[in-house]
């Protein structure tokens, strides 16, 4: 990779950890305010719906527009939308500072911004990496984000313990500002065509360029069968990510203590997995590694099923953080490099859609299931599931053809 190359991504990763910091700052003050506040399970069904629903619904539209419009403006006003309306609730805070209602407006409003943003990120980085990197760059991504997932937490606690809570939405609107500034001005993206199928004499129509996406999608059997193996995994792993503290409360003690050092090792399992997949690169063909992941996460998951010591169980959850980005960045990568360019968005928004909804979709079964099944046995029964999906990853032709890394 050549020195501006590197450059270019370095600066493009920076800009985007910095608005990610500051979005999840204010995202765990706005948790834990409406928490403290309110102290309701039903308050905390309604944040994670405003957290979830638009962003679900916003998403495909995301993908078309980031085929048809400029990516990195498109990253840059959802970006700008989200700290205008940090902004606004900032001011509306410290005039009256207990109103529950506008967090939850300003949630909705992030959830919609995230719905535009997050497909045109995935779709820009092919335009800025070469194809045989983007394994590693991928992982570095994920390793940045499990940074600011490890640290955003302790940062906003800090902050809520002596500052007012508007003063939160004011770092992330300085933090916006500076990841703006610094794709605006200084990543340099090449041009890419226009969306296809969106003739220079047809007026625009977003319902026929998702039309066309989803039949991109369904022309392409690796496609396919990506994008419906990752929904059935993050549908069997969603007991091992979401339920594990309620496990190691029964299990081991409801001490505070506990269920952080939980949050840490998993954190920090992941920023681990990510400086692994961005170092090493994953195997030459990226469907063995997206195997072995799905392999290794679904043992792992059996092994919290069964161990009896907390320090096992903590142990085990850090090597489930480093899985995590094993499978996500050759997913992605994989994608990146295949994928027609002109059709990039909108495959991203179909795979971020359903890896964004099948999670609290398998909470819907899962979670209820808890009260009345042990969940020892739940993690063993999914860790199973999931290992089992290592073999259509490595034995499907049409994978192992998509997932050969091209080389210089």
């Amino acid at each position: 990779m050549e020195k501006h190359q590197k450059k270019n991504i370095a600066l493009f990763l920076s800009g985007q950890a910095l608005t990610l910091f500051g979005s999840m700052v204010v995202q765990y003050a706005i948790l834990w305010h409406i928490t403290l506040k309110t102290g309701s399970g039903a308050m905390m069904t309604v944040f994670s719906v405003a957290s979830f629903l638009p962003m679900l619904l916003t998403s495909p539209f995301g993908g078309v527009w980031a085929d048809r419009f400029n990516r990195k403006h498109l990253i840059n006003i959802a970006d700008g939308a989200i700290a205008v309306a940090s902004m606004a609730v900032a001011i509306f805070l410290f005039i009256s500072p207990d109103r529950i209602g506008i967090l939850l407006i300003c949630t909705i409003v992030r959830a919609f911004g995230m719905g535009v943003q997050m497909p045109a990120v995935g779709a820009l980085i092919p335009q800025i990496v070469p194809a045989e990197h983007l394994t590693r760059i991928n992982g570095l991504q994920s390793g940045i984000q499990s940074f600011a997932a490890l640290t955003a937490p302790m940062l906003s606690g800090i902050l809520m313990s002596f500052a007012p809570l508007a003063a939160l939405f004011l770092l992330d609107v300085v933090t916006a500002a500076f990841g703006i500034g610094i794709l605006f001005f200084f990543v340099k993206v090449p041009p890419l065509e226009a969306c296809a199928g969106a003739g220079a004499q047809e007026k625009p129509s977003y319902f026929r360029d998702l039309r066309e996406g989803l039949r991109y999608i369904g022309k392409r059997r690796y496609i396919m069968l990506l994008i419906g193996l990752s929904a059935v995994f993050m549908f069997f792993a969603s007991p091992a990510v979401l339920l594990t503290p309620l496990q190691a409360a029964r299990n081991f003690g409801d001490d505070v203590w506990r269920l952080a050092a939980i949050e840490i090792a998993f954190s920090v399992g992941m920023m681990a997995g990510g400086v692994l997949i961005g170092a090493w690169g994953g195997f030459k063909n990226r469907a063995f590694t997206l195997a072995l992941a799905c392999a290794a996460f679904g043992i792992e998951t059996i092994g919290l099923g069964v161990t009896p010591v907390f320090w096992i169980y903590l142990g085990i959850m850090a090597v489930i953080g480093v899985s995590i980005p094993l499978y996500n960045a050759p997913a992605m990568a994989l994608l990146q490099s295949t994928v027609d360019p002109a059709f990039m968005g909108r495959v991203f928004s179909v795979f971020m859609m359903l890896n964004s909804a099948l999670m609290p979709m398998g909470m819907l079964l899962f979670g209820p299931a808890a009260d009345w099944v042990s969940i020892d046995l739940m993690l063993i029964a999914t860790g199973a599931v999931m290992a089992l999906l290592g073999i259509p990853f490595a034995a499907s032709k049409s994978l192992r053809e998509a997932g050969r890394k091209k080389t210089e």
